[in-house]
């Protein structure tokens, strides 16, 4: 009885543990997604210059690349320091961001 009040115990923890995730990752496509766009469109703008023109064509592409996967944006959120690793921390995200670049590391640049 007691090892089946455990492993119920354990099935329910775990799903709380995949419901987070899911939620982090919905957070990052509703949240951070507009703003490493912004973040992107902002960074191509101030280094446009006649050897780099950044066009919409680079706009695009470069768009897509870090918008692709949702590791991708949360990496580029923490490059561009829209978030960073004490945010992480105090929102209990830590290890979700873990284990998001673990899940997408063949995605990660």
């Amino acid at each position: 009885m007691l090892i089946a009040f455990g492993a119920l115990f354990w099935l329910i923890w775990q799903l709380y543990k995949a419901k987070k995730f899911t939620q982090f990752k919905q957070n990052i496509e509703q949240n951070l997604k507009a703003k490493v766009i912004m973040a992107i469109k902002e960074e191509l703008a101030e280094t446009r210059s006649e050897q780099y023109p950044n066009n919409a064509c680079h706009e695009q592409a470069t768009i897509f690349y870090w918008t692709q996967y949702k590791s991708r944006i949360l990496h580029a959120a923490l490059e561009r320091e829209i978030i960073t690793k004490e945010w992480l921390e105090k929102s209990g995200n830590i290890r979700n961001a873990q284990h998001l670049f673990h899940v997408e590391q063949q995605f990660l640049p």
